[in-house]
């Protein structure tokens, strides 16, 4: 498993919507990019500037709301994550 460092947070995205609200299926180029997933992992936090580690506000397990263009995808034995720096999480659902 990967472990993510400093302020880094790995993120398992949530499926992308394969139908509309009104019961179309969306192919696939026109899938829109999933914004929320679950924490899977955590680095152990920044430090400021006095050196002292600020510990992570999210933990794992967590459900996430992210930036849509944020973070670096990885695939890791067929699963695809996101590994994203903890000031672009928005909120925790």
């Amino acid at each position: 498993m990967i472990r993510p460092l400093a302020d880094r947070v790995l993120i398992e995205p949530a499926a992308a919507e394969t139908k509309t609200q009104s019961g179309l299926y969306i192919p696939d180029n026109a899938k829109e990019k999933p914004m929320q997933g679950k924490v899977i992992a955590l680095g152990a936090g920044k430090r400021d500037e006095k050196g002292a580690l600020i510990a992570p506000e999210v933990k794992v397990g967590d459900v996430v709301l992210y930036g849509k263009y944020s973070g670096t995808e990885v695939s890791v034995e067929g699963k695809t994550y996101l590994i994203v720096r903890e000031s672009d999480i928005f909120a925790v659902l």
